[in-house]
């Protein structure tokens, strides 16, 4: 078994259920979404993208192109959240809770991708 790929599928599957958990709930109830798990949900996500950077391989190019795409996303919704709570001054309203939701669904579709991608490359490896 190899530690490194163990490490790398771990924290990939880990970023897509953090993220899937985040984004259950009604999309406009704020009550329904936890903060600390969407912070935990970047951070897990940023560090696949450092993990996914030493793959030189063209499935690997994809999977790093997945997570940019993934930590764009939960980065633009985290600055909404922070938009909405600290400089608007009426916190956090249906139509923002919306807007974060909408763009962890875009995240989590982009994780998605990069678990299969995953299982794929896991199946054409030979022994």
């Amino acid at each position: 078994m190899n530690r490194e790929k163990v490490i790398f599928a771990f924290f990939i599957v880990l970023a897509m259920t953090l993220n899937f958990g985040f984004w259950m709930g009604e999309i406009d109830n704020p009550a329904h979404h936890n903060v600390y798990e969407f912070f935990f949900a970047i951070v897990v996500s940023m560090i696949c993208t450092v993990l996914k950077f030493g793959d030189r391989t063209h499935l690997g190019a994809l999977m790093l192109a997945t997570s940019l795409v993934a930590d764009l996303q939960l980065v633009i919704a985290a600055c909404i959240w922070g938009y909405a709570e600290q400089v608007t001054g009426v916190g956090m309203n249906a139509s923002n809770m919306s807007s974060v939701v909408s763009l962890s669904s875009g995240a989590l579709l982009a994780n998605l991708v990069s678990v299969v991608l995953l299982v794929l490359e896991t199946a054409m490896l030979r022994r």
